[in-house]
């Protein structure tokens, strides 16, 4: 195994961005003025055991115009990095790394407190989409309804070893026919939309899937649900079939799956509702109260509410013990979504709560703070109200707030639900999800939504449309991610699309948009489940034995991360 180490000061890395991109950032930059269309024929990395479907192809088109408007209230000159151009993750989140000395810039380290301030930074009219390529699905599967994941699976530079050197990969599901979610499971190149392999097994493509090592080998595996059997299904990074659970997860409907390591003991868990799987795929304990409504979806978390250093299952009205005993189970409020975040300043956790009736919070041992709060007037229902919500600094005061939906409007609440701003937008059926990233590292992050018609991504104090980007989907619980994909050195926008119920798909299953210019700042290369939470996972795709509380240092949700020279940074508050 070859060690690429160096004995520089950080100040000095900065050549090292491009170099361990794989290339990406030239070739984009040589595609960007011009659209280019590659077939994207599947590569046979999979092993011939996995039956990983080498012969699936796809479309990817690059350098596209996004064919959406952007704004921007200061054209004023800025550098593009403070930190002298900088780009380039050589930590983690648990990879924070060193100030100085020794660093492998491929590998994370192992601390994660997030401890140094953000200096990269990009000009304020910095809002100029692009769709980077698209890929517009394969073997007549050209809808996605659930959101991509994100984490190197392929060694792209060929020297014996996967890991944050080479390009990160893309996972997405996609369908034939809107309401017919039995579909395929693919990996894609992140700068090319190439892909690498299909899954050897029918997915439900409704079910979000999730990813991290789970075997210890160091490289993430992928975590899916089968169409028909209602199993759980663990695939290698190159496609290949690991296992079946040995019992079906019946709550499915339109859920996301997660994995911690729940009780510290070095083993990874996987959660699907309310069950909890072992890293074998066994069904090892169904907790006492269920994850969602029916139907409806749900996203169950983990968090250590009770600050005894293990992790409890977070379900919403409900949270238990990882052997399954009960610490709060609040039956006063209806099933919904469950978020971790200290959003009173106290220091602990809270749990925010999205259910029909509208938006509850719970203090960490489960006593009730306020609950079905409407403030946007809407009424109670599941379309209204029941939905995931995300949390991040949008205004800059150094205090989460926290964005959710409901109806005919995307508002941004402070801690105690009072409103910041709404927006209108489209979305009849109402549960979808949203993100957050500080796309100019000026400690103001802009708020994202994907609705029926448009991506749109905000200014965080105000509620300014920054960009819009034309999309189209039914919606469930997807929302966009954020990401560097394509290893250089600048953060990019996933969102998919599918015909909806109208029957009309105006974009490609996935676009992955861009600034023109590339000055968005750096993010992390992975997003591995619907709960990320930063701390939950490296950077490479293994999780933490011991997760570090998030809400001790980023206190996001649902949100992506900045990263500097030493790692993930923490940007500072303006002025």
């Amino acid at each position: 195994m070859r060690s690429r180490r160096l004995s520089l000061p950080i100040a000095a890395l900065g050549t090292l961005a491009l170099a361990c991109s794989g290339g990406a950032a030239s070739t984009d930059t040589e595609s960007s003025t011009s659209v280019a269309t590659a077939t994207a024929s599947a590569s046979a990395s999979a092993s011939a055991s996995a039956s990983a479907s080498a012969s699936a192809s796809g479309t990817s088109t690059s350098g596209a115009s996004a064919s959406g408007t952007s704004a921007a209230s200061d054209t004023s000159a800025a550098s593009a990095s403070s930190s002298g151009g900088f780009k380039f993750d050589v930590g983690g989140m648990d990879d924070l790394g060193e100030t100085g000395g020794v660093v492998d810039v491929c590998k994370v380290g192992d601390d994660d407190d997030a401890n140094q301030p953000c200096a990269d930074k990009a000009p304020p009219d910095s809002f100029d989409p692009e769709v980077q390529w698209s890929w517009a699905g394969a073997d007549g599967q050209g809808q996605a309804f659930v959101i991509p994941l994100v984490a190197n699976l392929t060694d792209d530079d060929q020297n014996g070893e996967i890991d944050l050197c080479d390009v990160p990969d893309i996972v997405i599901q996609v369908f034939a026919q809107y309401g017919n979610w039995a579909g395929s499971l693919y990996v894609l190149d992140g700068a090319s939309g190439t892909v690498h392999w299909k899954a050897p097994v029918t997915v439900d493509t409704t079910v979000t899937p999730a990813l991290g090592d789970i075997d210890g080998d160091g490289i993430p595996e992928i975590i899916a649900f089968e169409n028909g059997s209602s199993l759980l299904v663990a695939l290698e990074h190159d496609g290949a079939l690991k296992w079946k659970s040995n019992a079906p997860w019946p709550g499915f409907s339109f859920g996301a799956i997660g994995m911690a390591d729940l009780d510290n003991d070095g083993d990874v868990e996987i959660f699907a509702g309310n069950q909890i799987y072992d890293h074998s795929g066994n069904l090892l304990i169904t907790l006492g109260d269920p994850s969602g409504q029916a139907g409806w979806g749900s996203a169950t978390t983990a968090a250590d509410l009770d600050g005894d250093g293990d992790l409890e299952i977070v379900l919403g009205r409900s949270a238990f013990h990882h052997d399954g005993t009960p610490l709060f189970n609040n039956q006063a409020l209806a099933l919904g979504y469950p978020q971790v975040a200290d959003l009173d300043a106290d220091g602990l956790p809270e749990v925010l709560v999205e259910t029909q009736n509208g938006i509850s919070m719970l203090e960490h041992d489960g006593t009730l703070k306020f609950m079905d709060l409407r403030p946007t007037g809407a009424g109670p229902s599941l379309s209204n109200w029941y939905r995931p919500s995300t949390v991040h600094d949008f205004d800059g005061d150094d205090k989460a707030e926290f964005a959710v939906s409901s109806y005919d409007k995307y508002a941004v609440y402070e801690g105690d639900a009072t409103i910041t701003w709404t927006a209108p937008v489209l979305d009849s059926t109402g549960i979808a999800g949203s993100t957050a990233f500080d796309f100019l590292g000026d400690g103001v992050a802009e708020a994202m939504y994907a609705d029926e018609t448009n991506l749109y991504a905000y200014d965080g104090k105000t509620g300014q449309v920054l960009l819009q980007v034309p999309r189209s989907s039914g919606t469930i619980i997807e929302y966009p991610v954020v990401a560097d994909v394509d290893n250089d050195g600048s953060a990019e926008v996933l969102v998919v699309s599918n015909a909806s119920f109208n029957n009309n798909q105006t974009a490609p299953a996935l676009q992955v948009i861009r600034d023109k210019g590339e000055r968005w700042i750096p993010a992390r290369r992975i997003w591995n489940q619907h709960t990320y939470h930063v701390t939950n996972v490296r950077e490479d795709g293994t999780i933490p034995q011991f997760e570090k509380p998030h809400w001790k240092s980023l206190n996001t949700f649902r949100t992506q991360a900045q990263v500097g020279a030493g790692g993930v940074c923490k940007p500072m508050p303006p002025g």
